[in-house]
């Protein structure tokens, strides 16, 4: 068989990102309000590029998400411990890993599992038992998957069913597993051990749309009644915008109903027979900024500078804060080319007189330099947009970050394809654009 026999993982990406953006603009109508805003300030190449997020509760489900992203063209890169901001989860964003797929569609997924060891032993055996009992993926999905992996790609006949199917696993269910008291329980160690573990399926918990001017969204969204959370996440406002920066608008409060529930050893009264109603906080949408991705050195001065930024009661001051704290940070493409803070493509402008080193050919002009995109994720910029919605009483709810840990180690384990270094696929990309720099020139530069 040859690769035409098979529906192309960027294809099979693409189809599953528009369905997916239809079921959740369906669902969640806010998020359709949300996207027309975007579609207003942004042009139309980028309109598809976004990212979801999922949250899964035990191994063997993100072993298996894997394998269904994979035949979608997204691979693990990155891992991203969310346990030290209070968040009980560790996770990886599944995307594209070569510029060339980037370009055809980028959409990614931020995909969480559950850190169950951070829960106290008996509500730990209680999460555990609920999440043994369920399968949150159709099967046809896990047949279709299998054939896929057998054949070496998804036949055309499978590809509309594999998608419609996978979206099973992340629609919205608005009845529990468990009972309003094994929720309450959850809800008590943590919310997003509610949302992970009391439902037939995670259920994708938000969607998004790309910007070029979040500020701009941030301010849109309040003059059009959606009401944003209270800071931008992520770097400050930049002439050259680096990593990522995320606002969100908060999280809804959906009805849902609980199973009835009767006393140990005796016969359910007709009111406790009644389904039990409810209420649940967890899906939202969110505004992306995406900037120049940065190097190791460049990422760990970023991260020293976020250090030092002072709370503050709201983004007006918050940006201020962060605009003193980057004041060092240089604010030109020249700047963090020049102190190896970013990674960049090269573009031959003019060909030189004379063979000439890379930095002066950056300096004469001869060579312009295009920035590569930042494709991932920042820790505490995840953990502020989970925290900022959950319900105000509920922001410093966290199991104790003393009855266990998370391991990059362990969960490398659980996925069966190599999990990717971002830092390593940008350099793959910036040595590529390097190496057909010299190719053009004629000479090592």
């Amino acid at each position: 068989m040859t690769g035409s026999d098979f529906v192309s993982p960027d294809e099979l990406r693409a189809r599953f990102c528009a369905a997916l953006s239809a079921m959740y603009r369906s669902e969640v109508p806010l998020y359709g309000d949300l996207v027309e805003l975007v579609d207003d300030l942004i042009p139309d190449r980028l309109k598809v590029e976004r990212h979801g997020a999922i949250r899964l509760g035990k191994p063997d489900e993100l072993a298996m998400i894997a394998r269904l992203f994979g035949l979608f063209g997204m691979q693990p890169v990155g891992y991203y411990d969310l346990s030290p901001s209070g968040v009980p989860v560790h996770s990886t964003a599944f995307r594209p890993v070569n510029a060339e797929s980037l370009a055809i569609n980028p959409f990614r997924v931020f995909t969480s599992l559950l850190l169950p060891e951070l829960l106290e032993p008996e509500l730990r055996a209680e999460v555990e038992s609920v999440l043994a009992e369920r399968d949150i993926f159709h099967p046809r999905v896990r047949e279709i998957v299998a054939k896929a992996e057998a054949e070496g790609g998804v036949r055309p006949q499978d590809a509309e069913e594999l998608v419609q199917k996978a979206l099973e696993t992340f629609k919205w269910h608005d009845t529990a597993l468990v009972t309003r008291e094994t929720y309450d329980k959850m809800h008590a160690a943590h919310p997003l051990v509610a949302d992970i573990a009391a439902f037939r399926g995670p259920h994708i918990n938000h969607l998004t749309p790309r910007v070029l001017d979040i500020d701009a969204a941030q301010t849109g969204m309040s003059a059009r009644g959606i009401t944003p959370k209270t800071i931008i996440e992520g770097p400050p406002k930049r002439e050259c915008e680096i990593l990522l920066r995320q606002t969100s608008f908060q999280a809804l409060t959906e009805p849902i109903t609980f199973p009835p529930s009767s006393g140990a050893g005796t016969p359910a009264s007709a009111e406790m027979r009644r389904s039990i109603s409810g209420s649940h906080r967890a899906r939202f949408g969110e505004i992306e900024q995406r900037g120049c991705a940065l190097t190791r050195k460049g990422h760990a001065m970023y991260v020293k500078l976020m250090s030092t930024v002072p709370a503050a009661m709201d983004n007006e001051a918050h940006q201020q804060n962060l605009a003193k704290a980057f004041a060092s940070f240089p604010d030109t493409y020249r700047g963090m080319f020049d102190d190896g803070l970013a990674y960049f493509e090269y573009d031959l402008v003019s060909a030189p007189p004379k063979p000439l080193p890379l930095p002066e050919l950056v300096a004469s002009g001869h060579v312009a330099l295009e920035p590569v995109t930042y494709e991932d994720f920042l820790p505490a910029s995840a953990a502020g947009i989970f925290q900022s919605n959950l319900d105000e009483r509920d922001r410093s709810r966290s199991p104790s970050p003393n009855r266990g840990s998370a391991s990059k180690t362990a969960f490398e384990k659980i996925l069966p394809v190599k999990l990717h270094d971002s830092f390593e696929l940008y350099e793959r990309i910036q040595e590529k654009s390097l190496r057909e720099l010299e190719n053009a020139l004629g000479f090592a530069v």
